[in-house]
């Protein structure tokens, strides 16, 4: 059994690597014994962030700044990683945009859908979708040419429903925001995409999976986390480790049959 889950001698990208739960996918991957490549805009952070795994894990790491919405720097990253490990065995598109409102007396109106900007809609578009398809087209690519590999793609429980917008109720009831238009969108869409790739890449030795994570508890407003946590079945968020396990599940021999599928980690938010 320790066998189906071992990573050992892998060699696995990362996207958004410098995020909460990114780190965390590293750290989880580096655990079971793949070699990682971490990658994410800043350049610096990343190559600090590969020594301090590789130091923790003895596993060899490497850090490389890129841009997922870049298709030269995307080509650039593939043959960096193809010179320094000769492959590429898991992908992980972790990387994605979600909505920040600078001014937080405006942040209310220009959330709601009536007011939402054309720019943040499409900002979101390039980074949450045409990212991973070109991450999937360069990297992946690698892959199928070598008849075999494990992408994973990362969803969002708002991929399968509806934001909940009374969540982001203060408890005087007044509404700081709107969970946008957009995050929903393309979370749907990364659903979609990885059944396209999932069946198209089939019989070339390659998987494509979603992972579906529910919100992560990460020092929001008390009453924004009472609120998640009393929709939520097991009644709390998530941790940022709670999704380590399923990440080398979709990324190791132990889902071997498995593509085309979408793994709910979730608390059991969509589950009523």
């Amino acid at each position: 059994m320790t066998d189906l889950f071992s990573l050992k001698n892998k060699v696995a990208i990362v996207t958004g690597s410098m995020g909460l739960i990114g780190k965390q996918h590293c750290i989880a991957l580096a655990e079971a014994g793949a070699n990682v490549v971490i990658t994410d805009i800043d350049k610096n952070e990343c190559e600090i962030f590969a020594e301090e795994l590789q130091a923790a894990t003895l596993n060899e790491t490497f850090g490389i700044g890129a841009d997922i919405t870049s298709r030269s720097s995307l080509e650039n990253l593939r043959n960096m990683v193809i010179d320094k490990f000769g492959e590429v065995d898991i992908l992980v598109n972790n990387a994605a945009i979600n909505d920040k409102f600078e001014n937080p007396t405006s942040a209310a109106e220009q959330s709601k859908f009536e007011n939402y900007p054309l720019e943040l809609w499409q900002k979101s578009l390039d980074v949450n979708i045409t990212g991973m398809f070109l991450c999937s087209q360069i990297l992946g690519t690698v892959m199928a040419e070598n008849g075999s590999g494990s992408i994973i793609n990362v969803a969002s429980t708002y991929g399968l429903v509806a934001p909940d917008q009374s969540i982001y109720e203060k408890p005087d009831g007044t509404q700081p925001f709107f969970k946008s238009p957009s995050y929903p969108t393309t979370k749907g869409a990364v659903i979609s995409f990885t059944k396209f790739l999932a069946t198209y890449w089939a019989k070339k030795g390659v998987r494509v999976n979603a992972l579906c994570p529910g919100g992560v508890e990460n020092g929001q407003d008390e009453y924004f986390i009472r609120n998640y946590s009393s929709k939520t079945p097991m009644g709390r968020m998530a941790k940022p480790t709670d999704y380590k396990g399923a990440l080398v599940f979709l990324a190791s021999d132990a889902s071997s049959y498995m593509t085309g599928a979408n793994l709910v980690v979730d608390g059991g938010w969509t589950a009523w």
